[in-house]
């Protein structure tokens, strides 16, 4: 590493002395390359996309529109690589390869994950939006609804034709979901029992309609038969759905690397996962020797009691960051909800439940203050060209798993001494998380294999979660399970080096505050940015071919 970052700085102070003064105009053609990029990659690759698209998705997703697309991405690598970014600033360099990430994914996209091709649940995921869809809104809402309905059928028509390449996962995944709930049910409108499946939900619809809008009911019918007639085309055709799931190792670390930016490979950070998987396993066996006399809590019994737990942590959680000084909460931050609704099921709370229907804190400072939500506040308000358009899944996972223990450490927590368990809990669960990530998307293990694993690691973790959580780290482009830990990792390193860099003079709330104003980049990338670091970079400047399968 110390001969990297040597070579690095050796090589930035040479360029610098032979490259003439970075203009305005110089830096206006990488934002000129950057919209004229993301004009020519519509349609991208979105359940939104393939929604709108509707009885369009043959001629939109066909193969000569992607090859085109293919083809075109070649003018934009030359003009990415004509740009002379060696004198230019360490925030304009950031966003020349945060624009070069983006290339290389919708590269790897078009080459490799084809999931026009390859993934019947491509087709299936924006269909649960529509049949959520409430009848009681007004005729120009129910004009959307009835335009996607009579859609449907023709959609799924179109992607029989697409869906040359299908894996075998892939096949099994979108064949329990037709037919089966996922058991997790977050962003769903609630059911005491819900309904099985995409095709239970869109008998759910048409059970609505027939009382609420019989004029739906035929084109809601429609689409529940293309439904059942696709599931039974996956059931027919599955035996010759033998093609692999996951993108190879090799191509594994060429995404990690050049479009995800994180520079470490598979086999490196699954070490890195393994360690921190047995350091948060002994620091849970300490802690309930540490808590051995306290009471254990109790799961909520209402909505009413959840509600309750959740205004109270929201309301400590505030007050701790304000008195501790932890982060800036700007005035336009008000109320930011919850993330996990209160749900009785029969089998009794999954894994998020069991945690949260006792503490909600550890989830709290994930994924509503300081974390995503707030996150998403913050983001919101950046009105920059490149970085309001990028939203990387490792530094936003990063972000809000480091905040699990960093607020932890610093005495969120002390309130509630049992809180401290879920919190490596759930790391515990995240560390796992990055084997199954990588070993699926290498192909040596199945979903199965993966789901197996993770359970086997992880306390109260129950087979619906594992298996969505695997479905979606296999079905999303590769890395997005372990950025979770890995990210936590990098913003570990990335506090160390402030610390260090500015001594008596580091501020947490001003590290933090300027790490959200950086934008959700990845977090090498924000290293660079804030520290001057240049050794993670270098790997990025220069994009090799993507290796073949």
């Amino acid at each position: 590493m110390k001969l990297i970052r040597t070579l690095a700085i050796f090589m930035a102070m040479v360029l610098a002395a032979a490259a003439p003064p970075v203009t305005a105009q110089d830096y206006d053609d990488l934002l000129e390359v950057h919209a004229e990029l993301r004009e020519f990659m519509v349609p991208g690759f979105t359940a939104s996309v393939v929604l709108d698209s509707g009885a369009r998705v043959g001629e939109v997703y066909g193969d000569a529109l992607m090859q085109e697309k293919l083809a075109g991405l070649d003018r934009f690598e030359a003009d990415l690589a004509a740009l002379d970014v060696a004198n230019w600033t360490r925030a304009q360099q950031v966003d020349y390869l945060a624009v070069k990430s983006l290339l290389n994914g919708y590269r790897f996209n078009l080459e490799v994950l084809r999931p026009w091709k390859r993934d019947p649940g491509f087709y299936l995921d924006p269909l649960m939006k529509v049949a959520f869809t409430d009848l009681s809104g007004s005729e120009d809402d129910v004009a959307v609804l009835r335009a996607r309905l009579i859609a449907v059928p023709q959609m799924l028509d179109a992607a029989r034709a697409n869906l040359t390449e299908v894996a075998g996962d892939f096949a099994d995944l979108a064949l329990h979901n037709l037919e089966n709930s996922d058991g997790v049910n977050h962003y769903h409108p609630y059911r005491a029992v819900p309904p099985p499946g995409i095709i239970g939900w869109y008998d759910d619809l048409l059970e609505r309609s027939l009382t609420q809008r019989p004029d739906l009911a035929p084109d809601v019918r429609a689409a529940r038969d293309a439904l059942t007639a696709f599931r039974d085309w996956l059931r027919a055709d599955r035996a010759a759905m033998t093609a692999a799931a996951g993108v190879g190792a090799a191509r594994y670390d060429w995404y990690i690397r050049h479009v995800r930016m994180i520079p470490l490979d598979a086999a490196t950070m699954i070490t890195l996962a393994e360690r921190e998987h047995e350091r948060m396993t002994a620091a849970l066996a300490l802690l309930r020797h540490r808590n051995r006399n306290e009471p254990e809590l109790s799961l909520s019994a209402t909505a009413e009691e959840q509600r309750a737990k959740i205004a109270e942590t929201d309301q400590i959680v505030r007050d701790f960051l304000v008195r501790e000084d932890i982060i800036t909460i700007p005035d336009y931050v008000g109320a930011l909800g919850s993330n996990t609704p209160f749900i009785e099921r029969p089998g009794g709370p999954n894994f998020w439940e069991q945690i949260q229907f006792r503490d909600p804190i550890p989830d709290h400072l994930h994924a509503v203050i300081p974390g995503h939500r707030f996150d998403a506040a913050v983001s919101a308000r950046d009105d920059r060209p490149i970085r309001s358009q990028y939203s990387d899944g490792g530094r936003a996972e990063g972000w809000a798993t480091y905040l699990e223990e960093a607020l932890s450490i610093t005495g969120a927590t002390a309130h509630s001494p049992r809180a401290d368990e879920y919190m490596q809990i759930f790391g515990i669960f995240r560390a796992a998380r990055v084997p199954a990530d990588a070993r699926m998307q290498q192909n040596v293990w199945d979903v199965r294999e993966a789901v197996d694993y993770m359970k086997a690691k992880t306390p109260w973790l129950d087979e619906d979660v594992a298996r969505v959580d695997a479905e979606i780290y296999l079905r999303r482009p590769p890395g997005y399970g372990v950025a979770y830990t890995i990210g936590k990792l990098q913003m570990d390193a990335l506090l160390a080096d402030r610390a260090v860099q500015l001594g008596e003079e580091f501020s947490l709330r001003e590290f933090h505050d300027r790490f959200l104003a950086n934008g959700r980049l990845p977090i090498a990338l924000t290293r660079y940015e804030m520290t001057g670091e240049a050794d993670e970079v270098a790997a990025f400047w220069n994009t090799p071919p993507i290796p073949q399968p």
